[in-house]
Protein backbone atom coordinates (compact mmCIF):
# COMPACT_ATOMS: atom_id res chain seq x y z
CA UNK A 1 0.00 0.00 0.00
CA UNK A 2 1.15 3.51 -0.69
CA UNK A 3 2.25 5.64 2.27
CA UNK A 4 -0.49 8.21 1.65
CA UNK A 5 -3.10 5.47 2.07
CA UNK A 6 -2.17 4.87 5.71
CA UNK A 7 -2.33 7.01 8.82
CA UNK A 8 -1.05 6.63 12.36
CA UNK A 9 -3.51 6.56 15.23
CA UNK A 10 -2.71 8.34 18.52
CA UNK A 11 -1.38 5.00 19.84
CA UNK A 12 0.95 4.66 16.85
CA UNK A 13 -0.99 1.85 15.16
CA UNK A 14 -1.27 2.00 11.39
CA UNK A 15 -4.69 2.42 9.84
CA UNK A 16 -5.50 1.81 6.20
CA UNK A 17 -7.94 3.76 4.07
CA UNK A 18 -11.16 2.02 3.06
CA UNK A 19 -10.10 2.21 -0.60
CA UNK A 20 -6.71 0.60 0.07
CA UNK A 21 -8.38 -2.09 2.17
CA UNK A 22 -10.88 -2.76 -0.63
CA UNK A 23 -8.03 -3.12 -3.11
CA UNK A 24 -6.26 -5.58 -0.80
CA UNK A 25 -9.43 -7.61 -0.31
CA UNK A 26 -10.16 -7.64 -4.06
CA UNK A 27 -6.93 -9.52 -4.65
CA UNK A 28 -8.30 -12.46 -2.66
CA UNK A 29 -11.78 -12.69 -4.21
CA UNK A 30 -10.85 -15.24 -6.90
CA UNK A 31 -9.37 -17.66 -4.35
CA UNK A 32 -12.24 -17.12 -1.92
CA UNK A 33 -14.76 -17.84 -4.66
CA UNK A 34 -12.92 -20.99 -5.76
CA UNK A 35 -12.86 -22.26 -2.16
CA UNK A 36 -16.51 -21.30 -1.63
CA UNK A 37 -17.57 -23.20 -4.78
CA UNK A 38 -15.66 -26.24 -3.56
CA UNK A 39 -17.44 -26.00 -0.19
CA UNK A 40 -20.96 -25.29 -1.46
CA UNK A 41 -21.02 -26.91 -4.89
CA UNK A 42 -23.11 -24.03 -6.23
CA UNK A 43 -21.64 -20.88 -7.82
CA UNK A 44 -24.59 -18.71 -6.73
CA UNK A 45 -24.34 -19.88 -3.11
CA UNK A 46 -20.57 -19.43 -3.30
CA UNK A 47 -20.95 -15.84 -4.49
CA UNK A 48 -23.34 -15.11 -1.61
CA UNK A 49 -20.89 -16.67 0.84
CA UNK A 50 -17.97 -14.63 -0.52
CA UNK A 51 -19.99 -11.42 -0.43
CA UNK A 52 -21.09 -12.02 3.16
CA UNK A 53 -17.50 -12.83 4.15
CA UNK A 54 -16.12 -9.66 2.59
CA UNK A 55 -18.87 -7.58 4.19
CA UNK A 56 -18.20 -9.03 7.63
CA UNK A 57 -14.44 -8.66 7.39
CA UNK A 58 -14.74 -5.05 6.25
CA UNK A 59 -17.15 -4.28 9.11
CA UNK A 60 -14.88 -5.95 11.68
CA UNK A 61 -11.83 -4.04 10.46
CA UNK A 62 -13.75 -0.77 10.53
CA UNK A 63 -14.77 -1.60 14.12
CA UNK A 64 -11.08 -1.86 14.96
CA UNK A 65 -10.36 -5.58 14.71
CA UNK A 66 -6.65 -6.25 14.41
CA UNK A 67 -5.87 -8.29 11.31
CA UNK A 68 -2.34 -9.65 11.02
CA UNK A 69 -2.87 -11.67 7.84
CA UNK A 70 -5.75 -10.53 5.61
CA UNK A 71 -5.83 -13.73 3.52
CA UNK A 72 -6.06 -15.95 6.58
CA UNK A 73 -8.72 -13.70 8.12
CA UNK A 74 -10.81 -13.74 4.92
CA UNK A 75 -10.62 -17.52 4.43
CA UNK A 76 -11.29 -18.13 8.12
CA UNK A 77 -14.36 -15.90 8.03
CA UNK A 78 -15.65 -17.65 4.89
CA UNK A 79 -15.06 -21.07 6.43
CA UNK A 80 -16.82 -20.12 9.67
CA UNK A 81 -19.80 -18.68 7.79
CA UNK A 82 -20.12 -21.93 5.84
CA UNK A 83 -19.93 -24.01 9.01
CA UNK A 84 -22.67 -21.81 10.51
CA UNK A 85 -24.82 -22.40 7.41
CA UNK A 86 -24.32 -26.14 7.65
CA UNK A 87 -25.15 -26.28 11.34
CA UNK A 88 -28.31 -24.22 10.78
CA UNK A 89 -29.40 -26.51 7.96
CA UNK A 90 -28.23 -29.60 9.86
CA UNK A 91 -26.58 -30.88 6.71
CA UNK A 92 -24.36 -33.91 7.23
CA UNK A 93 -22.51 -33.70 3.94
CA UNK A 94 -22.20 -31.70 0.78
CA UNK A 95 -23.06 -33.08 -2.62
CA UNK A 96 -20.99 -31.19 -5.15
CA UNK A 97 -22.05 -31.48 -8.81
CA UNK A 98 -19.39 -33.44 -10.67
CA UNK A 99 -19.32 -31.10 -13.63
CA UNK A 100 -18.53 -28.10 -11.42
CA UNK A 101 -15.63 -29.66 -9.53
CA UNK A 102 -14.23 -31.46 -12.56
CA UNK A 103 -14.21 -28.20 -14.50
CA UNK A 104 -12.37 -26.43 -11.67
CA UNK A 105 -9.79 -29.14 -11.05
CA UNK A 106 -8.77 -30.01 -14.58
CA UNK A 107 -8.90 -28.82 -18.13
CA UNK A 108 -9.29 -32.05 -20.06
CA UNK A 109 -7.13 -32.24 -23.16
CA UNK A 110 -8.88 -35.39 -24.29
CA UNK A 111 -11.62 -37.79 -23.30
CA UNK A 112 -9.36 -39.76 -20.96
CA UNK A 113 -8.37 -36.62 -19.10
CA UNK A 114 -12.05 -35.66 -18.83
CA UNK A 115 -12.86 -39.03 -17.28
CA UNK A 116 -9.96 -38.60 -14.87
CA UNK A 117 -11.36 -35.21 -13.79
CA UNK A 118 -14.79 -36.74 -13.20
CA UNK A 119 -13.22 -39.57 -11.22
CA UNK A 120 -11.31 -37.06 -9.10
CA UNK A 121 -14.51 -35.11 -8.44
CA UNK A 122 -16.32 -38.29 -7.39
CA UNK A 123 -13.43 -39.24 -5.12
CA UNK A 124 -13.36 -35.74 -3.57
CA UNK A 125 -17.08 -36.02 -2.84
CA UNK A 126 -16.44 -39.27 -0.96
CA UNK A 127 -13.93 -37.65 1.40
CA UNK A 128 -15.15 -36.65 4.85
CA UNK A 129 -15.85 -32.90 5.04
CA UNK A 130 -12.92 -32.20 7.38
CA UNK A 131 -10.42 -33.95 5.11
CA UNK A 132 -11.82 -32.29 1.99
CA UNK A 133 -11.51 -28.81 3.55
CA UNK A 134 -7.84 -29.30 4.37
CA UNK A 135 -7.09 -30.82 0.97
CA UNK A 136 -8.84 -27.97 -0.87
CA UNK A 137 -7.12 -25.23 1.14
CA UNK A 138 -3.65 -26.70 0.69
CA UNK A 139 -3.97 -28.37 -2.71
CA UNK A 140 -6.30 -25.98 -4.53
CA UNK A 141 -5.72 -22.65 -2.78
CA UNK A 142 -2.03 -23.10 -2.04
CA UNK A 143 -2.35 -22.34 1.66
CA UNK A 144 0.52 -23.44 3.87
CA UNK A 145 -0.07 -25.92 6.67
CA UNK A 146 0.00 -23.23 9.36
CA UNK A 147 -2.30 -20.96 7.36
CA UNK A 148 -4.78 -23.82 6.87
CA UNK A 149 -4.62 -24.50 10.62
CA UNK A 150 -5.36 -20.84 11.32
CA UNK A 151 -8.22 -20.72 8.81
CA UNK A 152 -9.86 -23.88 10.15
CA UNK A 153 -8.96 -23.07 13.78
CA UNK A 154 -7.39 -26.48 14.38
CA UNK A 155 -3.90 -27.55 15.50
CA UNK A 156 -1.13 -27.89 12.92
CA UNK A 157 -0.80 -31.62 13.63
CA UNK A 158 -4.49 -32.10 12.87
CA UNK A 159 -4.03 -30.38 9.50
CA UNK A 160 -1.14 -32.69 8.70
CA UNK A 161 -3.00 -35.86 9.71
CA UNK A 162 -6.20 -34.88 7.86
CA UNK A 163 -4.21 -34.04 4.74
CA UNK A 164 -2.35 -37.34 4.94
CA UNK A 165 -5.59 -39.29 5.35
CA UNK A 166 -7.24 -37.35 2.51
CA UNK A 167 -4.34 -38.01 0.15
CA UNK A 168 -4.27 -41.69 1.08
CA UNK A 169 -8.00 -42.06 0.56
CA UNK A 170 -7.82 -40.26 -2.80
CA UNK A 171 -4.96 -42.51 -3.92
CA UNK A 172 -6.94 -45.60 -2.95
CA UNK A 173 -10.11 -44.38 -4.61
CA UNK A 174 -8.34 -43.33 -7.80
CA UNK A 175 -6.57 -46.69 -7.96
CA UNK A 176 -9.90 -48.49 -8.13
CA UNK A 177 -11.14 -48.27 -4.57
CA UNK A 178 -14.72 -48.21 -3.44
CA UNK A 179 -16.21 -45.31 -5.40
CA UNK A 180 -19.03 -46.68 -7.52
CA UNK A 181 -18.90 -45.45 -11.08
CA UNK A 182 -15.20 -44.61 -11.24
CA UNK A 183 -13.75 -45.16 -14.69
CA UNK A 184 -10.58 -47.13 -15.21
CA UNK A 185 -8.06 -44.79 -16.82
CA UNK A 186 -4.57 -46.09 -17.54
Amino acid sequence: MKPEETDKTPTGATTVSREALGDSMAGHVKGLRRYAIALTGDPADADDLVQESLTRVLAKIEEGAEVRNLRTYLFSTLHNLRMDQLSRKRVTGIEVPLEDVAAKLSTPANQQAGLMGQDMAMALNKLPEQQREVLLLIGLEGAGYQQAADILDIPLGTVMSRLSRARGTLRRLMAGGSVAGLHSVK
